[in-house]
């Protein structure tokens, strides 16, 4: 299973946030710098609006969503690439991720500690990217000192790893991130094996209070960041408050649906963010559907129906034959099979088929 990161300075919620999208208390969260030291881990389920509908459909009241993996990681200050703080061990819990949740704070409260003294989101998201580049900074150097005598030699593996590193290493150099830097499929995948910190994808959470929830594009600081992550990083922000979100985690739906409604908003910003993690994860859905459950299997973006098909058993990849297959937006607006097969809209699909998100599959195999 692929896991998510949640990162940033001390203090900024990010311990709360884990407890609210892992719906526990089993990460600690206090005022002060590094009440994580050794990384939380909880499987979250994805939100999806898509399974109820089918399940009506199918008749049945047994639901299985996909899940993804959070880990909650210590706070990171500056110095962390020289050991401050928690350091390389900090360092060492995100190389083992596969994407970052960088929680960014977006509020004032005078009794919650700033690791700075101050509210600066752009501030603390350039302090976490610098330590970041600053540990690659130090991986690629050392790369390529251990290449020098390969590349001597002749080596025409080490030689092409070599010519990425050249013009890797000046753009960290500058400051830039690695996923920022223009490469070709053929040279990221020369530099994977490094799993650099700042080549993994990467979504920003704007942590806020919970009367700024409903009017978070009003407020300056999110603001901020969404134009500075959107220009510099290419990368995408959401809202959240994990104020809101640790309340939330001991209510019923029904009640926390009221909660939330009080408040003036339709969703506390977990599902959104959970949701967008699991795309940023290059990950996809599709569903099976039947009287005795409806479930949402996880997939990459770009897998074959026999890919999809072995995530259930590797004898349906093995020994596949074809995929009964509806688009989810279709089935939806049919009630059923029986009138999408009507309709022409359940069709058979075979090895070549690449599985959209969505897709109602039903996979025949032979072994």
């Amino acid at each position: 299973m692929l896991r998510a990161g949640i990162v940033g300075l001390p203090n900024v919620g990010k311990s709360t946030l884990f407890n609210a999208v892992t719906r526990t208390r089993k990460a600690e969260a206090a005022n002060y710098p590094f009440c994580t030291i050794d990384p939380n881990v909880g499987i979250v389920t994805v939100p999806d609006a898509r399974l109820a509908p089918l399940a009506r459909i199918a008749k049945t009241e047994v639901i299985i969503p996909a899940a993804v993996e959070f880990v909650d990681i210590a706070g990171l200050v500056k110095g962390a690439s020289q050991g401050e703080g928690l350091g390389n061990k900090f360092l060492t819990h995100i190389r083992e991720v596969d994407a970052i949740v960088q929680v960014v704070r977006c509020f004032e409260d005078e009794d919650v500690h700033h690791v700075s003294g101050s509210v600066d989101p752009i501030r603390d998201i350039e302090v976490i990217n610098t330590e970041l580049v600053l540990s690659d900074l130090e991986s690629v150097r050392r790369r390529r000192e251990r290449l020098a005598k390969d590349v001597k030699r002749g080596d025409k593996a080490a030689a092409a790893e070599e010519a990425v590193l050249a013009k890797v290493e000046p753009e960290l150099d500058a400051g830039k991130l690695a996923l920022t830097i223009s490469l070709s499929a053929e040279e990221r995948a020369l530099v994977q094996p490094l799993f650099l910190l700042t080549d993994k994808p990467t979504i920003f959470a704007c942590n806020v209070k919970d009367t700024d929830l409903a009017s978070a594009g009003d407020n300056p600081y999110v603001r901020a960041v969404r134009e500075y992550v959107g220009a510099h990083l290419s990368c995408e922000a959401v809202v959240i408050s994990a104020q809101i979100e640790s309340e939330l985690i001991d209510l019923s739906p029904d009640d926390a649906a009221a909660f939330l409604a009080d408040l003036g908003v339709a969703e506390s910003g977990i599902g959104a963010l959970i949701r967008a993690t699991y795309h940023l994860l290059g990950l996809r859905t599709y569903f099976t559907a039947g009287e005795k459950e409806v479930r949402a299997w996880t997939i990459h973006a770009g897998d074959t129906a026999p890919k999809a098909a072995g995530v259930i058993h590797s004898d349906f990849e093995r020994g596949f034959i074809k995929a009964e297959t509806v688009a989810y937006d279709d089935l939806a607006a049919c009630g059923s099979i029986a009138a999408a097969r009507e309709k022409g809209l359940y069709r058979m699909e075979g090895k070549d088929y690449v599985v959209a998100d969505g897709d109602v599959m039903l996979f025949k195999f032979n072994v």
